[in-house]
């Protein structure tokens, strides 16, 4: 079982890896909401490293993303199933491009959350309006 934090950076963190290469971009929108939201007030932001590497092993292991959706989903109150979503998509939208993969881990991650398609596409839809460039 893992904390509502380490799920929340084990999503953010599935959702960089998910075409095995992470961009500078998503990196960064990583390191800015762990140091600005709400969320992660009472978080020791010295743990993202520790956190992340956790999550990369468990990754690696037999049925790896299976096990990493479940820990996130059992980490997560209700209430922060949205809040997790919506960093997902905002790490997927950092680099401008999704990813068929990334693709296909938001729906893996949107069912596994049981996050109504309605209110998915508005998350997906704020995201990408908030990482637009001109």
């Amino acid at each position: 079982m893992i904390n509502h934090h380490a799920a929340l950076i084990y999503t953010m963190v599935i959702m960089a890896a998910a075409d095995r290469e992470m961009s500078e971009a998503e990196a960064s929108a990583m390191t800015d909401m762990v140091g600005h939201l709400p969320v992660f007030r009472d978080y020791d932001k010295s743990m993202i490293s520790k956190t992340a590497a956790s999550c990369f092993e468990t990754l690696k292991g037999e049925d790896g993303l299976d096990k990493i959706l479940k820990l996130i989903r059992a980490g997560l109150p209700e209430k922060l199933r949205e809040t997790a979503y919506a960093l997902a998509c905002d790490v997927v939208a950092a680099d401008q491009t999704v990813t068929r993969e990334e693709a296909r881990l938001l729906d893996l991650l949107r069912y596994e959350l049981q996050i109504g398609k309605l209110v998915a596409a508005a998350i997906e839809r704020g995201a990408r309006a908030r990482h637009l460039m001109v």
